[in-house]
């Protein structure tokens, strides 16, 4: 007992705690913390990455294995985040690069499971007594203000996936506008092709059509179309709603000071981790931080 007691030392408990921090996701606790690891990067010549991951549909674990392969070749220090609501212009300041690879959504009322299609009510006891999930906005004005600010004042934002639903939001004109568009919708998973426009960009120079099976994001674009760097097409011929078998798949352009990147393939492992989107991925991080 007196070994257990000893091994569970206030010095062990710390020590334990950081371990989980650098493994995985960190509390945004205290500012304190973030400027003295901001003094370390600084010293150590790292740009330092702000990732924001993880909502109700995607998990945050499976975000963080999935870009750990591109951030693998990056030269930058990396914390995951889950904590949304301390997104701010306070927190953004000890960061050079800031990722966003969740929903507009929160469920302050709860939910059943992580999967709205399942049907996790129908084997509950009472699912009667369960209250109905709502999803709400979490964004607000503030917060896409110091998204905005940051990235013109020269900071990098990698936008991925779902992160265009945030857009939805009435809150979020201004992260609308540096983000450059919003969600529309998208089918169930099935195979579609992925491939470069014709406008020319470091991001995308040698990058041949590739396949992936995963949801086929539709957004509404809103800068100009030299800035397109990806679209994708069902080769099958199977449209959705009204919208055809094409979608905008990504674009990259200078904001301010700063730079933009948004890529929409990300549901699933599998695509995230396709040799040709990992590629995109890398690089992406890379013109953001300048460093091609």
């Amino acid at each position: 007992m007196k070994l257990f007691e000893k091994a569970l030392s206030r010095r062990g408990l710390i020590r334990g705690s950081c371990l989980v921090a650098g493994a995985g996701l960190i509390s945004l606790a205290t500012g304190e913390v973030a400027q003295s690891q901001s003094a370390r990067t600084k010293s150590s010549g790292q740009p330092r990455v702000l990732a924001l991951v993880g909502d109700r549909f995607h998990n945050p674990d499976y975000i963080r294995v999935s870009l750990s392969k591109a951030f693998k070749d990056i030269n930058a220090s990396v914390d995951y985040t889950i904590e949304y609501e301390k997104l701010s212009t306070d927190l953004l300041k000890n960061y050079q690069m800031l990722v966003i690879f969740r929903d507009g959504w929160i469920w302050p009322g709860g939910y059943l499971g992580p999967d709205a299609a399942s049907g996790y009510s129908a084997n509950l006891e009472m699912p009667d007594t369960f209250p109905k999930s709502e999803g709400v906005f979490w964004i607000t004005p503030e917060q896409a203000a110091a998204v905005k600010g940051f990235v013109n004042a020269g900071g990098g934002f990698y936008a991925l996936h779902n992160c265009s639903h945030i857009a939805l939001s009435p809150a979020a004109k201004d992260y609308r506008d540096v983000m450059g568009g919003v969600y529309i919708s998208h089918p169930p998973l099935r195979p579609f092709q992925v491939r470069p426009t014709a406008n020319k960009h470091p991001i995308t120079d040698g990058i041949e059509p590739f396949m992936v099976n995963d949801e086929q994001h539709y957004v509404t674009y809103d800068k100009d179309p030299k800035y397109l760097l990806l679209e994708s097409e069902n080769l099958d011929g199977l449209k959705f709603q009204d919208l055809g078998t094409k979608a905008i798949s990504g674009w990259a352009y200078d904001y301010g000071k700063g730079r933009v990147v948004f890529t929409a393939v990300g549901h699933t492992i599998h695509a995230m981790w396709n040799p040709q989107y990992l590629e995109i991925q890398k690089r992406s991080m890379q013109w953001l931080l300048r460093q091609i």
